[in-house]
Order: structure tokens, then C-alpha cells, then sequence
């Protein structure tokens, strides 16, 4: 038997180094996910810490663990409100823009 994949809504945010040098353009349920505790589940936590400067890398707390984001990699909330990190070939091969 064959299946196909639900069409599903996400959110998704893009990581570079530009905005984790500033996290203005972070959405708010990124902002709450930097807000949990370090070894939280579904956290976002900065790889150095807590000895950051601030240009590192940042990671997930999964439920398989914690997660690396690679500049580039897009985050994703997805519709259980778990958040991880996407490969940006993988994302754009499996999702399109919404229009709101």
C-alpha cells in the first residue's frame, strides 16, 4: 500500500548568524523556547553555554535529544508544538509558503 503525507500547517523560522546575533526577527514561540530551561524539552539553547558570545551555534531539546542548528537550517514548531531543526534542501523539498 502507498501513502501520502498529510498536508499539514507549520511554523518555521530560519537560523542564520545574522539573527543569532539579534533575535528581533524571532517569532514568539521561539522567544518562549529560549526562555525554558536549559535541559527542557523543546528548548533552544546556545551550544557555548553558558559561556556564549553569542555567535555560536544554537541546539533543540528533543524528545531523541539535543539537536544541532547549522546556519542555514530552518526551525520548525511543528502542528504538537514540538520544535526541531531542518535541513534547508529537506524544507524546501517538503514544504510550500502558506499565504496568510
Amino acid at each position: 500500500m502507498k501513502y501520502r503525507k498529510r498536508p499539514v500547517i507549520i511554523e518555521a523560522f530560519q537560523m542564520t548568524k545574522k539573527r543569532r546575533i539579534s533575535n528581533a526577527d524571532w517569532p514568539d514561540w521561539l522567544h518562549e523556547a529560549w526562555q525554558k530551561d536549559f535541559h527542557e524539552e523543546c528548548s533552544l539553547c546556545c551550544k557555548d553555554f553558558p559561556n556564549s558570545d553569542g555567535t555560536d551555534h544554537l541546539f533543540i531539546n528533543t524528545k531523541k535529544g539535543q539537536m544541532l542548528i547549522d546556519w542555514g537550517d530552518w526551525i520548525i514548531k511543528d502542528v504538537a508544538g514540538e520544535l526541531y531543526p531542518c535541513k534547508p534542501n529537506i524544507f524546501t523539498w517538503t514544504y510550500e509558503k502558506v499565504e496568510n
